[in-house]
């Protein structure tokens, strides 16, 4: 199990806002938070590697919007965001290292990372700001030799689908409310408390800005691993945003 992480630019403060007022980031902060986030990874057995930074790309360290990877298969993204289409070079590059198989999403598609939420056979895709219909269509033909199915939905008010919603390791979602097109969905009341990274077996990983949805999955079974992502909560970041996943 390899965990990807992509450590902060100097830019970071610079990074895009969309959905919410810019707040002043403390990047020295940040740094020692993205620390503790590859800590706690570390701690739950994940190996963890790191992509190539890209200093010029003040969001790079959301390495989630870069690439999407789906059983032996690294999609490389084209963004939503021009500003962000520079970020994927490192990723393949890193990619091509684990050995995985090679694709990308050509223009006009565009999609982000932070779009694509794979619960098992199931590839739910957001559309909206950052991904459009026909990046969802090059997705699908990407992963439905996989076995894979995607399913579009339309989160609104929000960066990302993953801004609004995942899903805890026993395939039940945590959202803001109600989404058309999921069903099986717990609402949470803070906004952090929708975000979740499944590490294994009954354990996820959840923001410390996310105190009561901590203790409600505590209540549940599940065992949380709580990390503090502050500074980057000010750039829409979440917990799913700063790693990808290789199982």
């Amino acid at each position: 199990m390899i965990a990807l992480v992509r450590r902060p630019s100097s830019r970071l403060a610079d990074g895009l806002v969309t959905h919410i007022d810019r707040t002043p980031v403390d990047v020295e902060l940040a740094m020692r938070q993205h620390d503790a986030y590859r800590q706690a990874l570390s701690d739950a057995g994940w190996e963890v590697r790191d992509v190539p930074a890209a200093e010029d790309h003040p969001d790079s360290v959301f390495i989630e919007d870069a690439l999407v990877v789906c059983a032996d298969l690294a999609i490389l993204t084209r963004s939503g965001a021009p500003e962000r289409r520079g970020e994927t070079a490192g990723a393949e590059e890193t990619a091509r290292e684990l050995g995985l198989r090679i694709a990308r999403i050509e223009e006009p598609g565009t999609l982000d990372g932070g779009d694509v939420l794979q619960v098992g056979d199931t590839v739910y895709v957001g559309r909206g700001g950052r991904t459009n219909a026909e990046g969802i269509q090059q997705l699908r033909a990407l992963l439905s030799p996989l076995g894979r199915t995607v399913v579009p939905l339309r989160p609104q008010g929000v960066l990302h689908l993953k801004s609004a919603v995942t899903a805890l390791p026993d395939g039940t979602f945590l959202a803001l409310g109600e989404i058309a097109g999921l069903s099986g969905v717990r609402v949470v009341d803070e906004e952090p408390g929708c975000h979740v990274v499944p590490l294994g077996g009954d354990e996820v990983l959840i923001s410390a800005s996310a105190v009561r949805t901590a203790e409600e999955l505590a209540d549940l079974g599940f065992r949380t691993r709580v990390v503090d992502i502050s500074e980057f909560e000010k750039l829409e970041g979440c917990v799913t945003c700063l790693s990808v996943l290789v199982r």
